[in-house]
């Protein structure tokens, strides 16, 4: 008696062989024909020897050449046709650093490629045995299990033992085969002065589907569902759900996903990618100056409620205190509009030290630029230049709004505006 998992491997197969191949209009000789040849096809020391022969088909890897070329893989016609590819098994060293690479995600069991019709040899080697070890691991083990298994004729046979662990063939250094079929890539080699790997561009498939298994988790599972439920409800969820976006689906092998890879068959072929777009920059809050700062950044347009309640205000039958102190106030907005873009405009410039206009006004590099900060005084000649600057600007600004309505501004106001800017100047520099 062998292993009860094997048993029933072999009660599967026998059953789904002879629901294959027995009709209902066979005679009862026929059936019990049929049956007998069924017994004859699965019997060990038939169906091990020929399993072992086909199993060649097929190898494990952690990385399928075909989810790059599908034209590529790993059986005896590749190796004819110059599409054959070194079958690569790496899972690499599990450390909690932050990136997404192999080893730092658990993706279950490695993968394989090939002949889909073999497909059966591997089930059987991949089936979990008692203790928890796969089959083909006792079978490399030489476990009191495999010697049973392998002695077919009362001899242990460690031909058919390497004939079956040919599924487990990995890279060796100088054996390393690849395809023209997929995308390589020159890799320098520190060590080596003019020296470098040319390496093919593999996928690691326990990633694609790991993927998949979690995004359909938080899409899917029963928590999620609730959630969604009780959001439709308008009803409080302690927990919530998460939402994926702009996912993208790809499918690999057509209505054949099984000639792609086992874990491929596994998952109907589909996995699924995340949006993968470079950042985007965020506008800058302010136009930096490239001639002159009121020109290219203080828009009248900005300030035009200012504008229009100064309009107002000149426009009144009467003039006392809170006429003047409204009209002051008005100035004074300007003024602060006019300042703050003057900080959004030295903070751009700190960001980008080594851009700068060439063609901006003289004395407005003394000002913007953060590399002059320590040259600002108040009484440095280019700030009397700015004063004469932001009235003429606050002047036609108003002018440009208030349209053929304006009013001309006479020396008081001039005068006024003169006295506001002088009290702001340390807040210029």
């Amino acid at each position: 008696m062998l292993d009860a998992t094997i048993e029933a491997f072999f009660a599967e197969r026998k059953a789904a062989w002879l629901k294959k191949n027995l009709k209902a209009s066979m005679e009862e000789g026929e059936v019990r024909e049929k049956e007998r040849e069924c017994e004859e096809i699965f019997a060990l020391k038939n169906w091990l020897p020929n399993a072992a022969k086909r199993i060649d088909s097929r190898a494990l890897t952690t990385h399928p050449s075909k989810f790059s070329h599908p034209s590529t893989g790993v059986g005896k016609k590749n190796r004819t046709n110059g599409t054959y590819v070194t079958p690569v098994i790496f899972q690499g060293t599990r450390r909690s650093d932050g990136f997404v690479r192999t080893g730092n995600i658990i993706s279950g069991q490695i993968d394989s490629v090939g002949n889909a019709a073999e497909l059966d040899v591997e089930e059987f080697l991949r089936l979990t045995m008692a203790d928890g070890d796969s089959l083909i691991d006792h079978i490399e083990q030489e476990t009191a299990l495999a010697k049973k298994l392998l002695s077919l004729n009362g001899e242990y046979s460690s031909e058919l033992k390497q004939q079956l662990l040919a599924i487990k063939r990995g890279v060796i250094a100088d054996e390393a085969v690849t395809s023209t079929k997929i995308k390589q890539v020159y890799f320098p080699v520190a060590e080596e002065a003019k020296g470098y790997h040319l390496l093919s561009v593999l996928s690691h498939s326990g990633h694609l589907f790991e993927l998949r298994k979690r995004l359909d988790h938080l899409r899917f599972s029963e928590d999620t569902k609730s959630a969604r439920e009780l959001r439709k409800n308008n009803q409080f969820s302690e927990t919530g759900y998460q939402e994926i976006y702009n996912l993208t689906t790809i499918g690999y092998g057509g209505t054949k996903p099984q000639n792609i890879s086992v874990l491929n068959n596994q998952n109907a072929g589909k996995a699924h990618l995340l949006l993968s777009m470079p950042p985007e920059l965020s506008p800058r809050k302010v136009r930096l100056p490239t001639r002159n700062f009121f020109g290219d950044v203080l828009y009248p347009k900005q300030l035009q409620q200012t504008f229009q309640a100064f309009h107002l205000l000149l426009n009144a039958d009467y003039n006392n205190i809170h006429i003047r102190n409204a009209r002051d106030y008005r100035i004074q907005e300007y003024l602060d509009q006019m300042i703050l873009k003057m900080w959004q405009v030295r903070n751009a410039f700190a960001e980008q030290p080594h851009a700068r206009p060439e063609h901006l006004t003289a004395y407005q590099k003394y000002w913007l630029f953060p590399e002059h900060e320590t040259e600002r005084t108040t009484e440095a000649p280019w700030l009397t230049t700015l004063v004469e600057d932001a009235t003429r600007h606050f002047i036609q600004s108003y002018q440009k709004v208030a349209g053929k309505s304006a009013i001309q501004l006479g020396d008081t106001e001039l005068q006024v505006f003169s006295r506001i800017i002088e009290q702001n100047k340390e807040a210029l520099l």
